[in-house]
């Protein structure tokens, strides 16, 4: 086969695979998420079961796609303002990268559920994935700028010896995994700046706080203020 016909096939592969992401996207927005099958994507698109399997051999492996560009999606719109702020110290670009992600979290509430508010299931752990690159690209927009930070001027972090001994060595294992790019105390505070950050996103997307508040920006802009404490970063008034 010449190397035309090869390029037109692979173009087609392309067209039809981003159709079918296009298709499962608003399959999710309309009806859910588990009204995102294979069968029903490929109804959508005028196509067999069958043929449709011929590019995802199981419904896992469409998922795993689709997640991996909605974390593409929303890597992208973190390192955008990021890279906007490229010359401004490391507290701003952290600032503007946590509000982007608020942004597109907020906008895109399906999609956030879709990749944050279920399982991961077995075998999404392949470093090999879409889904895994795509997931340990949004990761290290917080992960670099934190070891930025510490590499410039380490932050506080606690006694090892006062945190409990099982959650010591899971946090020694991640510091294991990222290279030691942070010690075990750093790794400590970095999972603590996530957890915070994401737990009120979570209340806000998932609207589990409208029964007090009906604007989260300012709950959401004071937690802000206490990362950056937590991270020894000053902050403009």
């Amino acid at each position: 086969m010449s190397k035309q016909a090869t390029s037109r096939r692979d173009r087609m592969r392309e067209a039809t695979l981003r159709e079918i992401h296009q298709t499962a996207r608003k399959l999710l927005l309309t009806k859910g998420s588990t009204a995102v099958t294979i069968n029903a994507v490929a109804r959508e698109m005028g196509m067999s079961g069958p043929s449709l399997y011929h590019y995802y051999a199981s419904r896992d492996a469409l998922v795993g796609a689709v997640t991996a560009d909605f974390f593409q999606e929303l890597a992208e719109a973190m390192e955008h303002v990021r890279d906007e702020h490229a010359d401004a110290p490391v507290v701003e670009r952290f600032l503007a990268a946590c509000r982007a992600m608020r942004s597109w979290c907020v906008a895109h509430p399906a999609e956030f559920q879709w990749i944050f508010a279920s399982p991961v299931r077995a075998g999404q752990h392949d470093p090999d994935s879409a889904r895994f690159q795509a997931g340990l690209r949004y990761e290290h927009v917080f992960l670099d700028m934190i070891i930025e930070r510490w590499n410039t001027q380490p932050f506080p972090v606690p006694d090892l010896d006062e945190l409990p001994e099982d959650l010591r060595e899971q946090l020694r294992a991640y510091s294991r995994l990222i290279d030691e790019r942070l010690p075990t105390e750093a790794v400590y505070v970095y999972v603590i700046c996530w957890t915070r950050l994401y737990g009120l996103l979570c209340l806000e997307v998932l609207h589990q706080m409208d029964f007090v508040l009906t604007d989260m920006a300012p709950l959401f802009e004071r937690c802000l203020d206490e990362l950056s404490d937590m991270l020894g970063m000053a902050r403009e008034p």
